[in-house]
């Protein structure tokens, strides 16, 4: 086989879980998730991929089809996890679904925690069928940051509780957490990344080097405009940077429910004509020419596991500035491979990217540690290592 081929398809017939909701319309089944590209590139390495997710009643569709190689079967719909009655409402009909498809498959990859993701496990198990648990947050965090209202004080013990569960279930079935910071949680769990990047998109590091940083500076984030990812900061590090006399610009990808205060605050700080709001960006081709016009990336959350976007940023050949919360900073290497700062401390981001700006030879050094990192992370590289443990779960 040339070096170059791509491995011939593992002897499993794989079944995957995650709380994801579905859309479909006469062009086939998509989501709004680019976790399903991830997905697609692991079709291509096993005999035969099913998907299990929620399907919206409603025909539409959203940004990511299914690749024809994976085989959808619809769950229950429900429209959020906060809504707790009518998707617990939805197990019976999810299981008794769940039950009839896995009885053809060799392995069940099951993504929590999660009320559904809980229960389908206990009917893999009842049906001797292997299990494998996926780790992909904070779930307890993610309960807490969204709740409604004050009423909804008492999902967040529901959520620790459900989370304990999960732990305990984790020592007795092979389980695989996305990020260092969650492997703390779960000690005895294989770490792996969910990279959406592929090997022959890794930049060049002439390309990336050549930049020049004497002119307007690019900076990049790319995220939602929600909460706990801090978006109204990205004014401020703006304010901050415009105070320093260089010539700055902040293009932000992203939607969310702050994208309006966003906005706001740019036109308060006086740096709505630095701050760019470009909305939505589906990942593809747009996006990674954002990333390859930038000259920077910026990162500003409050909470995260393992942003995917990191790996985007490093594949493009960005020097990184980000806080340091979550997994972000086991995936910079604890500051080598990016300049890491405290949340919410915008004067400290400003400074970070004027060193960068500044500093030709610390630039050089986490573009190329960050192109190294991206090529030993790319989709290829975390399914070769993910694929022999899918395999090994079945002869154990």
């Amino acid at each position: 086989m040339h070096k170059n081929s791509p491995p011939s398809p593992a002897a499993v017939r794989l079944g995957i879980y995650a709380d994801l909701l579905y859309r479909a319309d006469d062009g086939g089944v998509s989501t709004d998730r680019a976790f399903i590209l991830f997905v697609g590139a692991l079709a291509e390495r096993v005999d035969e991929l099913v998907l299990f997710g929620r399907l919206d009643p409603q025909p539409g569709r959203a940004p990511y089809p299914l690749p024809e190689r994976i085989r959808f079967v619809a769950l229950p719909h429900y429209a959020r996890v906060s809504e707790v009655v009518p998707m617990l409402r939805t197990l019976r009909a999810a299981a008794r679904t769940f039950a009839a498809a896995i009885h053809s498959l060799d392995l069940a990859w099951i993504f929590g925690p999660h009320p559904v993701a809980l229960e389908l496990a206990r009917v893999a198990r009842r049906r001797h069928v292997p299990v494998v648990l996926g780790i992909r947050q904070d779930f307890p965090g993610y309960i807490r940051r969204r709740l409604p209202s004050r009423r909804w004080l008492w999902a967040v013990p529901a959520a620790h509780l459900l989370d304990r569960t999960f732990r305990l279930l984790a020592r007795r079935l092979p389980t695989l957490v996305v990020g260092e910071d969650l492997a703390a949680r779960y000690p005895d769990a294989h770490v792996t990344g969910i990279s959406l990047v592929r090997r022959d998109a890794v930049a060049s590091a002439e390309d990336a080097l050549r930049k020049d940083w004497e002119g307007e500076v690019r900076l990049l984030s790319v995220g939602r405009l929600d909460e706990d990812k801090n978006p109204l900061l990205l004014a401020d590090i703006v304010a901050c940077l415009r105070r320093n006399g260089a010539s700055w610009r902040l293009l932000v990808a992203g939607e969310g429910a702050l994208a309006a205060a966003v906005a706001e605050r740019a036109r308060k700080l006086g740096v709505d004509d630095t701050l760019e709001l470009r909305g939505y960006v589906r990942h593809g081709q747009e996006l990674s020419d954002l990333y390859r016009s930038s000259h920077a990336f910026l990162h500003v959350s409050t909470t995260e596991g393992l942003p995917q976007v990191l790996f985007e940023a490093q594949a493009a050949g960005l020097p990184i500035v980000a806080t340091a919360v979550g997994g972000v900073a086991a995936a910079l290497d604890h500051g080598d491979r990016g300049l890491l700062v405290a949340p919410g401390d915008a004067d400290a981001a400003a400074r970070a990217c004027e060193r960068l700006r500044r500093d030709p030879k610390l630039r050089e050094q986490l573009v190329r540690d960050g192109l190294e990192f991206a090529r030993a992370e790319s989709i290829e590289s975390q399914l070769d290592r993910l694929v022999p443990l899918l395999e090994a779960r079945l002869e154990g």
